[in-house]
């Protein structure tokens, strides 16, 4: 982690597009202005965090593999949630 001591006013430049600026400092806080390209994503971390785990379980949830869709001898699924045995007899 690279550690820097700006004042007020004061900026440092990432990868030549991205600007960060010390626009106020008040106690134990600092407000901190980003000019950065429309493309860029920026998130607060506890913010991308949940947004990571959610993403991580909706990946895992109840989504049916390939093996129940092609016919895995557990037949195939019917309106009434009951299955029709597959056409080779399991």
């Amino acid at each position: 982690m690279l550690y820097l001591t700006r004042k007020i006013g004061e900026s440092v430049i990432i990868n030549e597009n991205i600007e960060v600026t010390v626009v106020d400092v008040r106690g134990k806080s600092a407000k901190l202005g980003f000019t950065f390209p429309p493309d860029a994503s920026v998130l607060r971390r506890e913010l991308y965090e949940r947004i990571q785990e959610e993403n991580r379980a909706a990946a895992t949830a109840a989504v049916p593999s390939d093996a129940d869709e092609h016919g895995n001898g557990n037949g195939t699924p019917q309106a009434d949630g009951s299955r029709e045995p597959d056409k080779d007899g399991a």
